[in-house]
């Protein structure tokens, strides 16, 4: 049976690289990168073995502890359809106990293990200064892979078990999204860093927290070891095989509770009322308003989208701060951004209503009710968060005479992106998620022109930001100060795109009508 399990396995991790050509180019580009890195952390984690114990321990303590976080929370967001799920083999005639046993080696045998593995090697390396430091590494070692796999294990069973619903899942990737766009900042700032002055003090004051917990007790058993705390060490180890015992009683205990228990059925809720029908007016505009308004709130392809752009701007704003780039430039980044992001988001709209399309071609929709109706979602979020978003942005700048000059580049881009979208969505659809799906399942389809038409209409939406900032820096109105001419300027220009985008639009919508909603029901 062990050997069916780990056939079962090996296929698995090869039939990620049958999925056609691109998606296995893909894969091993990424997984080439990722060997360069592993290469280069074994080789800075054997070399600890020339430094101090002190500071060897407290690095790899550090360190250590993140990359067994990893393990344990990373499964809850990319796990809930796990292939290895114990209920798959519930027929089996096998005990609990052999089932847990026997997915647990099968789950040990991945990419990331091996990695570890790896790791655990060259700590084991950095140890080996005198025999008793490097046997309590090997043993700690053990300790530290049997804890990634348990606990990877367990923390996939949870996410198969209560966290299967798609709202979970999407919450989870927008996390996850956030989580790695903070870190590459902070990756990058530990790079250009004074190792020795700057980035190992804050290490040794947070490996004195890491080092007498659960995550991080048996990566300092050998530091304690080398440094001749042989009590220390002991302590430690208990610590982290009491960790481990209770991962491994955690897994045990809800694989059984699993198979026992019928699997869960999503719960269906039930709405009362007309909702945002009720509120907007009994127009062809009003009406398709409101249902643009009920997709933000209820539609995962929307709010995801929503919720993710916000994130973008932290990324470049912690980039740019790591580059030394001072405040007073870096304010006009945030808002701008989200409301470039904000108005682009609407260039493939209509592709979202796959065959609801027919409601406003059987109807003999006007194109411009269709094109306003769509975006006033984008108009309720937009236009607050540029003005919000400006006020707090020049007090924590502190310089409030850009104010002015902020909101109108923020208005422009937003007023720009929506006029540029309102033709792109009715020229230049392409196939988008269907309705019921998540925000990350894209559809195959034969030819899509989905990288063009998004590059495209990206690019001239930026493009309409540079009048607003020639206004700011070489201003032409004589007499006007430069900020009140760059709000003037960008706020007239956004409208004039967005009247030209809506209407010239609604004249494409509505004699494409036909042809739309053969598409869309293509998708």
């Amino acid at each position: 049976m062990v050997k069916q399990f780990l056939r079962l396995k090996l296929t698995l991790l090869a039939n990620a690289f049958r999925r056609g050509p691109l998606v296995a180019s893909a894969m091993g580009l990424v997984l080439i990168y990722s060997a360069v890195l592993f290469v280069i952390t074994i080789v800075a984690v054997a070399n600890l073995r020339s430094t101090t114990a002190e500071v060897a321990g407290a690095t790899l303590v550090v360190f250590g502890s993140a990359v067994l976080v990893g393990f344990l929370i990373m499964p809850l967001g990319w796990n809930a359809d796990d292939p290895l799920d114990p209920r798959r083999f519930s027929y089996l005639p096998l005990t609990h106990l052999k089932l847990a046993s026997l997915l647990l080696l099968a789950g040990a045998i991945s990419i990331p293990t091996v990695m570890l593995v790896g790791l655990a090697i060259a700590q084991i390396i950095a140890w080996s200064g005198s025999v008793a430091s490097a046997l309590i590494a090997v043993l700690c070692a053990l300790i530290a892979i049997a804890t990634a796999v348990v606990g990877a294990r367990l923390a996939s069973l949870i996410a198969a078990r209560y966290l299967n619903t798609r709202r979970l899942r999407e919450a989870s990737g927008i996390v996850a999204i956030t989580l790695v766009v903070a870190s590459l900042p902070i990756a990058v700032m530990l790079a250009l860093a004074d190792y020795q002055s700057q980035v190992l003090p804050t290490i040794r004051r947070v490996a004195a927290v890491l080092e007498w917990s659960p995550l991080g007790a048996a990566l300092s058993a050998p530091a304690s070891a080398a440094a001749g705390n042989s009590g220390d060490a002991v302590g430690k180890i208990a610590i982290a095989i009491a960790f481990l015992a209770t991962l491994a009683a955690g897994w045990y205990l809800l694989l059984g509770y699993v198979l026992s228990r019928p699997e869960r059925s999503a719960v269906e809720t039930y709405r009362s009322g007309l909702g945002w029908f009720r509120l907007m007016p009994a127009t062809p505009l009003g009406a398709i308003a409101a249902r643009s308004l009920s997709y933000w709130a209820r539609d995962a392809r929307y709010f995801v989208a929503l919720a993710a752009i916000p994130i973008i701007p932290i990324g470049m704003v912690a980039a740019l701060l790591v580059g030394g780039i001072g405040a007073d430039v870096i304010a006009w980044i945030p808002v701008p951004v989200m409301c470039l992001f904000l108005g682009w988001s609407a260039h493939n709209d209509v592709a979202h209503d796959n065959t609801a399309l027919w409601t406003h071609v059987s109807a003999h929709t006007r194109g411009s009710d269709d094109r306003w109706g769509r975006i006033v979602p984008n108009l309720l979020v937009g236009i607050p968060l540029a003005i919000v978003g400006s006020l707090i942005t020049v007090v924590i700048v502190g310089n409030e005479e850009t104010l002015p000059g902020l909101m109108g580049l923020s208005l422009c881009l937003l007023f720009a992106g929506l006029g540029v979208s309102s033709i792109s969505s009715a020229a230049f659809p392409y196939a988008a998620p269907l309705p019921g799906h998540g925000a990350f399942i894209q559809p195959q389809a034969l030819v899509s022109n989905a990288a063009t038409v998004q590059s495209f209409t990206f690019a001239i939406s930026i493009v309409f930001a540079a009048p607003v900032l020639a206004v700011v820096y070489f201003n032409p109105f004589v007499g006007l100060q430069p900020q009140w001419a760059a709000f003037i300027v960008g706020v007239a220009l956004g409208l004039v795109v967005l009247l030209i985008g809506v209407y010239g639009g609604g004249r494409i919508m509505v004699r494409r009508g036909p042809e739309l909603l053969a598409l869309s029901s293509q998708n």
